[in-house]
């Protein structure tokens, strides 16, 4: 099978140095039409394919990302492995702002999105046990090491609904749940890629501390903004370093990512619905 990274993030991304044959491609989803288009390229050989998450001018907040569109599209596009790239606050002091942390838990705590490709008509349990690949959120550990960024490994990411930050009461709880980062975007993206059949990294960009923190009490947008500006270079130079690390031929992913739902779907085959099952072709045609 061929590599094609998937790369969900904002803006600043998709001025990645050395992408070859760059174009912004409409993708047509039965699933609603996805944040923009998607930029596709190739980067040292391998396809990439760039999603900005709310839009080229920040057009969808947290919950009207059409997340289900974009995963969807993306899976469309071919597309193998996605590494989502997000700006999130820390619960942990030594989880600075400027800092890359590797996520591989997550606490979901939005309440107004779709959340699944699936239900009536064809119903399907995907295990989220293990939510993001380890093979490769390695991969961008490591990229994000070579780019000079100080990296921490593993680490559970409170979804909030938004778009308001945090009430004090609100971060200290979560700090209290021992949760280490927050953000607003990861859910239910994490949860499509899976039912995708799709390997799922996370990478949080830490821009502030949230509210708990007794010296940064209040979050700023001003020096959130001024410290994504001073990730944004560090961020494509991990999408830039990716293709070598994965290399242009994918095997089978050893955690089981592309194959979520070999034993997931739970509808009898007489009793799923046509129209759903259309809509499912590209997510889930492997199995139906």
């Amino acid at each position: 099978m061929e590599t094609v990274i998937g790369v969900i993030g904002g803006s600043g991304l998709y001025e990645i140095p050395g992408l070859e044959e760059a174009t912004w491609q409409r993708v047509d989803s039965p699933w609603g039409a996805p944040s923009d288009a998607i930029l596709t390229g190739r980067l040292d050989g391998i396809r990439l394919a760039f999603l900005p998450r709310h839009g080229r001018g920040h057009v969808h907040s947290p919950t009207t990302v059409p997340y289900r569109a974009n995963i969807d599209a993306l899976k469309r596009l071919g597309v193998t492995d996605v590494i989502s790239v997000s700006a999130c606050g820390s619960f942990r002091e030594e989880l600075a702002p400027g800092d890359f942390l590797i996520v591989d838990q997550f606490i979901d705590r939005t309440f107004a999105r779709e959340k699944s490709f699936f239900g009536t008509g064809c119903v399907a349990h995907v295990s989220l046990a293990h939510p993001t690949c380890a093979r490769l959120g390695q991969a961008a550990a490591q990229a994000a090491e070579a780019a000079g960024v100080k990296v921490h490994r593993g680490g559970t990411y409170l979804a909030m609904e938004g778009p308001q930050f945090s009430s004090v009461a609100e971060s200290r709880l979560y700090k209290g749940w021992g949760c280490d980062v927050i953000g607003m975007t990861n859910m239910p993206e994490a949860k499509l890629a899976r039912e995708a059949e799709l390997c799922y990294a996370s990478v949080a960009m830490i821009t502030d501390y949230d509210s708990w923190h007794e010296g940064h009490d209040t979050v700023d947008i001003t020096k959130i903004l001024a410290t994504l500006a001073g990730n944004a270079d560090a961020a494509r130079k991990l999408v830039a370093d990716m293709p070598g690390r994965l290399g242009t031929d994918r095997g089978s992913c050893p955690h089981g990512c592309d194959h979520a739902l070999d034993h997931a779907i739970m509808t009898a085959p007489d009793k799923r619905d046509p129209g759903l099952l259309s809509r499912l072709d590209a997510v889930a045609g492997r199995v139906l």
